[in-house]
């Protein structure tokens, strides 16, 4: 068993194609470790899971109804199609779905590519990217909606839709049928209208929709969505949203203690440019030690990896 996933670790983390195939051999090589799933082909359920490791580094999946997160996405697709997904479902390339680390099973999130600004909303539904660096994976329809399934990566803004996920966390836990998911996914809950276009995407045709002129005012919409398989599926909509530039760095370490962080920068300048940045979180002062900015998600990679082998387990890759 210990051989075997070596092999599939060694071998898997070759290239950003195979990478995201990683996740999914993580979740079945693992089983024991990720928690155990529900036989294939049952209907998925609610699901958070126990902390696991991977590439000695620890997650702890718990319910998080208000995550704002940004960093790298990755996507996966042709190998898994079919396949048991971490919660239970089978996995369909074609619907709008997605693999978080921690996040509760399932959950509806926004994610924007901050480099063209298309933005879709998924449903969390499987663990993973198990690849540093990475913060999700996407379905490969989600990928192409997105704009970035021929490039494999793109800088990404998760949000987690709060009131709809508190919503579908609730019917999962009841087991509720078709019927009852539709009719509460399908009641009305308060969004900001945006001042740009949304518009329905497909391989073919791109249709767009001009938003309300008062824009800002809390409007009443259903999020667009289908049944499955007894699971809702967001439709695939694209929503274009402003972004503004962003770059990437290599987060080597963050201290409350300013003269630790000097420290870890000295250790880390044959490597790179390292500087110590201060950020305010929740009223409390953290320094943090950052390389870069990278100039691709490629070389980002490699800076990350030089300053893991450097001892740095809990290095990161960061996007602002």
């Amino acid at each position: 068993m210990i051989v075997r996933f070596i092999l599939v670790l060694s071998t898997l983390l070759v290239s950003a194609c195979t990478e995201v195939q990683y996740a999914a051999h993580m979740s079945k090589e693992l089983g024991g470790t990720l928690g155990s799933y529900p036989p294939a082909g049952q209907q998925g359920n609610f699901k958070v899971g126990k902390p696991y490791k991977v590439e000695g580094r620890t997650y702890t999946p718990r319910e998080q109804y208000d995550l704002v997160e940004t960093g790298i996405a990755s996507w996966y697709g042709p190998g898994f199609h079919g396949k048991s997904t971490a919660n239970g479902e089978k996995f369909d390339k074609h619907e709008l779905t997605a693999a978080h680390r921690t996040l509760q099973m399932p959950s509806l999130v926004r994610v924007t590519n901050l480099d063209n600004g298309r933005s879709v909303i998924v449903r969390i539904n499987d663990r993973g990217p198990f690849k540093r660096g990475r913060i999700i994976d996407v379905s490969e329809k989600a990928a192409e909606l997105l704009g970035f399934k021929n490039m494999g990566t793109a800088k990404v803004k998760l949000e987690v839709l709060q009131q709809e996920s508190l919503r579908l966390a609730q019917l999962a836990r009841q087991g509720a049928g078709p019927d009852t998911y539709k009719a509460a996914m399908a009641e009305p809950v308060g969004y900001e209208q945006p001042a740009y276009q949304t518009a329905s995407l497909d391989s073919v045709s791109r249709q767009s929709l001009t938003a309300p002129s008062d824009v800002g005012a809390p409007v009443q919409t259903a999020l667009p969505g289908h049944m499955r398989d007894g699971a809702f599926y967001p439709d695939p909509v694209v929503m274009e949203r402003p972004v503004t530039p962003t770059r990437i760095y290599v987060q080597a370490g963050s201290f409350g203690v300013y003269d630790n962080a000097l420290r870890l920068r000295d250790q880390l300048t044959t490597i790179s440019n390292a500087t110590v940045q201060q950020a305010d979180v929740r009223g409390q002062t953290f320094y943090r030690v950052r390389l870069g900015p990278a100039g691709s998600v490629e070389e980002a990679d490699e800076l990350l990896s030089r300053v893991l082998n450097a001892g740095q387990r809990e290095a990161i890759i960061v996007v602002e």
